[in-house]
């Protein structure tokens, strides 16, 4: 008779688990809001007759994360970064969307490793994106260094894309 109980108290504690088990509310996952700024770091325009550079760093500093380049209503747009030796490749990712810039390398007399630089175009997915949203994220040895502006900042981005094309 006791080998039939087991059955019975098994589903019993299994139907008694299944209803103590509450709906988890719905996480909003990080995607959803903007990155936080990193304090000392931010994003800088400077136009100059025809031509703009936007540039992710310390002010007044050789310390450059991104820099953009272009010439008014080009569409073009220089993409300047620091790397490692003989790496030759940028990764720009900005809400999801992502690009993979073939770039020229050369050392950099300032800090170990290479200047490498590429050209993006401003139409292209991942710099719609960084400019609807402000921020974008360069990965560097599989690590991912995301560029936020500060309040007020944002509208250089806006700017320089404006004055692209």
């Amino acid at each position: 008779m006791r080998v039939l109980w087991l059955p019975v108290l098994a589903s019993a504690a299994l139907v008694s688990a299944c209803a103590s088990v509450e709906t988890p509310e719905p996480v909003a996952t990080a995607a959803a809001s903007a990155p936080a700024p990193v304090p000392g770091y931010d994003w800088h325009y400077t136009p100059e007759a025809g031509a703009a550079r936007l540039a992710y760093g310390v002010e007044e500093s050789d310390d450059l994360r991104l820099g953009l380049d272009c010439m008014a209503g080009t569409g073009k747009i220089e993409l300047t970064v620091l790397a490692g030796t003989g790496q030759r490749e940028i990764q720009l990712e900005s809400g999801g969307e992502t690009e993979r810039y073939r770039a020229e390398g050369e050392p950099s007399e300032l800090h170990d490793g290479d200047i490498l630089t590429a050209t993006a175009a401003s139409r292209e997915p991942v710099m719609q994106r960084f400019r609807r949203l402000g921020w974008i994220a360069q990965w560097i040895d599989g690590e991912r260094e995301v560029y936020a502006p500060h309040p007020g900042s944002e509208n250089g981005v806006e700017r320089f894309f404006a004055l692209c094309g």
